[in-house]
């Protein structure tokens, strides 16, 4: 009963995405919805999307005849557009920078999440001289007589 639940679950799900519009539907209808408006930002959910521009954060987009330059950026669970009305150029360089940018800005994510876990681990895994009895105590237990002793004032 709990696989023929999750099978149905899987499919409604792959059901759903291919009902979803598609990220650049919604950006064109936001606009037209707006009236063309000279700038405009918005935030879509990553999951009521199908994400046909992944990958493209700087990038010209025409509608109804006129030019934006569309800056696109992931804040999860949102995709965020800023939209700015702009004669047509060339930005793939630029579109390259903010990917440069964004992969940058996750390496760094990583690696502070990596320091933090590390010096989790090295914390876990020190050793105190309990004052009261001589033994070697964990920070746990470290943590546990400290508390008692708090407790106990």
């Amino acid at each position: 009963m709990l696989r023929q639940m999750k099978l149905t679950k899987s499919v409604q799900i792959l059901f759903c995405y291919k009902t979803r519009p598609k990220a650049s539907e919604v950006l064109t209808n936001h606009i037209r919805q707006c009236k063309l408006p000279h700038w405009t930002s918005f935030f879509v959910k990553y999951k009521s999307v199908e994400n046909d521009q992944f990958g493209k954060s700087h990038f010209n987009w025409n509608v109804d005849g006129i030019n934006y330059h569309i800056l696109r950026t992931g804040c999860f669970p949102f995709i965020k557009y800023h939209c700015t009305r702009r004669p047509f150029q060339n930005l793939e360089q630029e579109n390259d920078f903010f990917t440069f940018l964004k992969v940058v800005n996750l390496a760094k994510k990583h690696k502070a999440d990596f320091k933090k876990r590390q010096f989790n681990d090295e914390w876990k895994h020190r050793y105190f001289m309990n004052s009261l009895n001589g033994k070697l105590i964990t920070c746990k237990d470290c943590l546990h007589l400290l508390m008692d002793s708090v407790a106990g004032c």
